[in-house]
């Protein structure tokens, strides 16, 4: 790279699942699972005090209320069922953080439901209205190109554009649902490959062979593999290498 440029490494954490005290220290973002799709009381207080103790900044990660699929099959909503889903859940987590010193700084939809308001433009307004009357100077991360962004973009509500390290990519640029094979990439070195594709060259493999262009602002690492913290600290000194430095998204106003 010819400079060095800055990228949040954010992961879903509090959900009962991976080792949050040993990859929350590796992570910039910290997305705490709510209470919904995974997580209780105990996991996500556990989960703040790992990021406040490491300076990970804390986000809220409401999903479908559906453990049984882990939040991970589409429900039908409406944008006013969508709008108490997020009120509900992100109060959850607000109240913990408050309790523990810290204050929630972002919003990423879980599993089913981030990727329902990706692509439709009324959930998506509503989820940014909802996001807008929580909490001043929160910001979404989403997919670029999509409905949140675009929504995000007319309310004047920040937007970080994520890609994933571990998820294949198709031609529109969207994930590969999960189900399909090839959809999740477990060889460390092709995501490794996939992760410097992204952030040196803009553009992202594809599972046909090809590629399409990314706009990497925050790298998704899931927590739930088996080499979780392995593949995150590989990553961490691979993305040093391509000469990035790892920083949650500033709030509006706050010093560089």
């Amino acid at each position: 790279m010819a400079a060095a440029r800055t990228l949040d490494l954010n992961g879903d954490v509090g959900e009962g699942v991976g080792d949050d005290a040993q990859l929350i220290p590796l992570l910039t973002s910290a997305n705490v699972a709510c209470g919904a799709h995974a997580g209780d009381e105990q996991s996500m207080r556990a989960a703040v005090r790992c990021a406040v103790a490491a300076g990970v900044a804390v986000g809220a990660h409401p999903g479908h209320a559906d453990r049984a699929q882990f939040g991970r099959v589409e429900r039908p909503l409406a944008p006013a069922e969508l709008a108490a889903l997020l009120e509900t859940q992100f109060a959850r987590l607000a109240t913990l953080a408050k309790a523990e010193g810290a204050s929630v700084r972002h919003v990423k939809l879980h599993g089913a439901l981030y990727h329902q308001v990706a692509r439709d433009e009324a959930l998506a307004a509503a989820c940014v209205a909802t996001i807008a009357r929580l909490q001043r100077a929160l910001h979404m991360v989403g997919p670029a190109g999509s409905a949140l962004e675009r929504a995000c973009v007319a309310a004047r509500v920040p937007f970080v554009r994520e890609v994933f390290a571990d998820r294949a990519y198709q031609r529109d640029g969207t994930l590969v649902p999960r189900g399909r094979a090839g959809a999740l990439i477990e060889d460390e070195a092709q995501a490794v490959a996939q992760v410097r594709s992204m952030v040196e060259r803009g553009v992202a493999p594809t599972l046909d062979g090809g590629e399409v262009a990314v706009r990497a602002e925050t790298l998704c690492l899931h927590g739930d593999s088996p080499h979780a913290l392995a593949f995150a600290r590989r990553l961490r000194r691979e993305l040093a290498a391509c000469g990035v430095v790892l920083a949650a998204p500033r709030r509006e106003g706050e010093p560089r």
